[in-house]
């Protein structure tokens, strides 16, 4: 019976159609993913050769003074991008993958990114992530809406009611077939891209796959307790359309603005025009209360006093690490909030079965509000330590020949992905197992008026 039911629905031009749509858009998502991936490779490739070739030109300018030389030289902390990436890109198409810092003040350089076109800013890339959370409910929504409705509509429901001892059982092996076909749809583009990115089939991987089958499932869910109802055609199609538009649309635009209310970030503006005025209005003022702040930051340069000069290198990079020093009270607090905005939308999430997907996928490929946050502090860690290295060498007036230049190569940061499988599928299995058992004993009840 289910290779009859597999065999009529495949014969469905509606069903071929949809398969056809899914797999061409699912293919050029992943060729769309490649390169973005590739790009983002290729960015970084290209700022370690020029952060080379950036360095040894500058050394050979100035040769005299180390001050004068780090007040320019750049060096590169590279965001690892992980293979996933290409498959959900997230915000890593729009945040920057590379800092390029001097040792000068950090929180006006932290925040620089690429230039984009805004026009393709706002229409976004078709990346995998996007045919999954929107495209693939269309599909199982197309496949769905009307197998009971058909049904009763063509008047066979009354015939599969007298030569079948449990007629709801029909039911669930049309929808079993519908299952398999949309998972061996899901599959088959995952493996395509295993091998044209190529995504490395590891844990990682896995998960992600279990991720969107899962999703998938709970969209079945959902259909089978529409359908449940017994409602016509026209209605279970237009009440799957709206749970449809509610779940991908609605609900995240109203949590996005809930969360940027509750969580509004003042603070970004006043950071940068708290560093830029607490290191600019330090020209107009005595040197001895910008180094004596500096030496209670760093009192293990105490040792170099006041420079009797009316400028040094001590007194100027003294400047720009107080600039920072100013708008650390207002940097902390939007962190805090960002970091409070990204705890509260995995927890707002795990109640959509969309926005948990997208969430997840997002946090596993590292392109998630999380990893950006993480990347911005390990470069503040990156550039203090760049900092600490130099500054007693310019203090000392060091020469420029005597530090080895060629060791100062790109650095990388990494995310450590944990696999929390539990958090990961446990709203789905509540999503399935509700609107299952919904469906199941709906139809039980209802079963002798369908008969």
């Amino acid at each position: 019976m289910f290779r009859l039911q597999f065999i009529s629905f495949l014969r469905s031009r509606l069903a071929i159609a949809g398969l056809m749509i899914i797999l061409l858009t699912g293919c050029i998502s992943i060729f769309t993913g490649r390169q973005h991936l590739k790009k983002q490779q290729q960015s970084v490739a290209m700022t370690e050769l020029q952060q080379q070739q950036h360095i040894q030109r500058n050394v050979q300018f100035f040769q005299k003074e180390m001050g004068l030389l780090l007040y320019y030289l750049r060096f590169g902390l590279a965001n690892e991008t992980s293979a996933l990436n290409a498959l959900s890109m997230g915000q890593r198409d729009v945040n920057s993958g590379v800092q390029s810092l001097t040792i000068r003040g950090l929180e006006n350089q932290r925040y620089d990114t690429d230039l984009f076109n805004p026009a393709s800013l706002l229409a976004g890339n078709l990346d995998f992530n996007f045919v999954l959370i929107y495209l693939f409910p269309l599909l199982i929504v197309a496949f769905t809406y009307n197998l009971l409705s058909e049904e009763k509509e063509l008047g066979t429901w009354k015939l599969v009611s007298a030569q079948s001892s449990r007629p709801v059982r029909v039911l669930w092996q049309k929808l079993l077939v519908r299952i398999a076909v949309v998972a061996g749809a899901l599959v088959t583009l995952l493996m395509f891209a295993a091998v044209v990115v190529p995504v490395p089939i590891d844990a990682a991987f896995f998960a992600a796959a279990m991720i969107a089958l899962m999703y998938l499932l709970s969209w079945f869910a959902i259909s089978g307790w529409i359908v449940s109802l017994g409602k016509n055609s026209n209605v279970s199609a237009a009440a799957l359309l709206g749970i449809w538009i509610m779940l991908v649309f609605v609900v995240p635009g109203a949590v996005n603005n809930f969360l940027v209310k509750k969580y509004a970030v003042p603070e970004a503006m006043a950071t940068v025009v708290e560093q830029r005025e607490g290191y600019h209005e330090k020209w107009d003022m005595d040197q001895q209360p910008t180094l004596d702040k500096f030496y209670r930051h760093y009192p293990q340069f105490k040792k170099y006093g006041q420079p009797d000069s009316s400028f040094s290198w001590l007194w100027y990079y003294a400047m720009q690490q107080l600039g920072d020093d100013d708008a650390r009270e207002h940097t902390d607090a939007m962190y805090r909030k960002l970091h409070q905005r990204e705890d509260a939308s995995a927890s707002i999430a795990r109640w959509f079965p969309s926005l948990h997907a997208q969430h997840q996928l997002n946090s596993i490929a590292g392109s998630g509000l999380r990893n950006q946050l993480l990347f911005l502090q390990r470069a503040a860690a990156f550039h203090e330590q760049k900092r600490l290295f130099f500054y007693p060498l310019i203090f000392d007036n060091a020469p420029v020949k005597s530090v080895d230049w060629h060791r100062f190569g790109m650095e990388y940061f990494s995310e450590e992905v944990n696999l929390n499988w539990l958090n990961m599928l446990l709203p789905f299995v509540l999503t399935i197992g509700l609107f299952t058992g919904l469906a199941w004993w709906r139809l039980r009840k209802s079963i002798s008026s369908l008969q």
